[in-house]
């Protein structure tokens, strides 16, 4: 129960209660009620500012997790884009020299996207500078990994193409010559053996019994195999690709049919001495371009470096050719 006022009245001379007015009433209750509204607002926004929800640290606790994977993946693109320099370096420096091809310069190597923005819808968000630099790395990776495999399918092409040529050039002896001993006249200035008179000596003669097999020095097609060609005889061509051309004259008889396909070491012939020649043997000439070069530096694939400095010498000896 409420205590109850009063107050002395000098006129009445008496003390009248206090009753208080109802618009005074109405007013303290409004100015409380609006207190406590405004301590309510108050706390709550001081309690949303310092106070975390539970569905707030939820998002923190989501973000936290995003941007650490955000710096896992830029760790790794660091690794990726490490290693992919390490094969742009071998592929400029050791693969596209060995195959003659031209360096992949590092503009077309590392060059961004120009025109539009390609990153308009990643902006406004809190991480919005995070995740473009991120999504910026990694479009350039895929695009030098793209680059890089565009490459290595070329070098890979090349490689076949250098294996097929490798496969082709004449590389050894046409016939078997183990003891070096068969080397009857080399490539340059002889004694022609019918006019005595000295003269160019286009190819290697080998001295071998007849009926000697003959051997196709690389990979190839029988060119020809007749004896129209004048001095030659019987003689075979294989057409090796890549301008080289291979020459076995004098044959006795012949083991391949012209367009016919062979491989290095492969029989093609027998040694003779059909056309103008003096003694059975195998004369050997090899053409690049349709002109016609040495033999002697072709024996690379059968012989070893001793071997080679003394075939070099007995071939460099001005005697008489056999033909």
């Amino acid at each position: 129960m409420s205590k109850v006022k009063y107050y002395y009245d000098p006129e009445s001379l008496s003390y009248r209660k206090i009753e208080r007015k109802k618009r005074t009433t109405i007013k303290y209750a409004f100015m409380f009620f609006l207190g406590s509204a405004l301590f309510g607002f108050l706390f709550v926004f001081l309690a949303s500012q310092y106070v975390e929800s539970p569905k707030e640290r939820a998002l923190k606790r989501e973000l936290q997790n995003v941007q650490l994977q955000f710096q896992l993946l830029n760790r790794k693109m660091d690794e990726a884009e490490t290693v992919l320099a390490n094969v742009a370096d071998r592929d400029n420096n050791i693969y596209r020299v060995f195959f003659e091809a031209n360096p992949i310069p590092d503009e077309q190597r590392k060059a961004g996207f120009g025109g539009i923005n390609r990153y308009k819808n990643l902006e406004g968000f809190d991480n919005s500078k995070l995740i473009i630099a991120t999504s910026k790395r990694l479009d350039i990776l895929q695009k030098q990994i793209v680059v890089q495999s565009k490459s290595l399918d070329e070098i890979a092409k090349l490689a076949e193409e250098k294996e097929k040529l490798l496969e082709a050039i004449p590389a050894i002896q046409p016939v078997k010559n183990e003891d070096l001993k068969r080397m009857a006249s080399g490539y340059g200035m002889r004694s022609d053996p019918f006019t005595k008179v000295r003269k160019m000596h286009w190819g290697m003669d080998f001295s071998a019994p007849k009926g000697t097999p003959i051997y196709a020095t690389g990979d190839g097609v029988i060119a020809r195999a007749d004896e129209s060609a004048i001095g030659y005889g019987k003689h075979i061509r294989i057409d090796h690709g890549y301008g080289y051309v291979s020459l076995y004259a004098h044959l006795f008889k012949y083991n391949v049919k012209k367009n016919q396909k062979v491989k290095r070491g492969e029989l093609i012939g027998f040694v003779g001495s059909t056309g103008r020649s003096e003694a059975p043997h195998c004369h050997y000439e090899i053409f690049k371009d349709d002109v016609r070069i040495n033999p002697i530096n072709f024996y690379y694939g059968s012989l070893t470096a001793e071997e080679f400095n003394k075939l070099l010498e007995n071939a460099s000896l001005e005697n008489q050719s056999l033909d």
